[in-house]
């Protein structure tokens, strides 16, 4: 087994425990506002950090 297959199949592992007695669908909805969630977040924080940047000062990292 591949270095990828072993984390391909530990990454499911990971979401089968996290799951629970959940139904696949449920849990795929579930993740997906989340990861929808994480993205406005990170896009916010990115125009925030060029608008509020004061000229020549670094913005900051994550």
């Amino acid at each position: 087994m591949t270095e990828k297959e072993q984390l391909e199949q530990q990454l499911w592992n990971i979401a089968d425990t996290l799951r629970g007695k959940m139904g696949a669908d449920d849990f795929r909805d579930y993740i997906l506002g989340f990861i929808f969630y994480k993205y406005l977040s990170e896009k916010m924080h990115t125009y925030a950090d060029k608008a509020l940047k004061p000229n020549g000062a670094p913005a900051r990292s994550f």
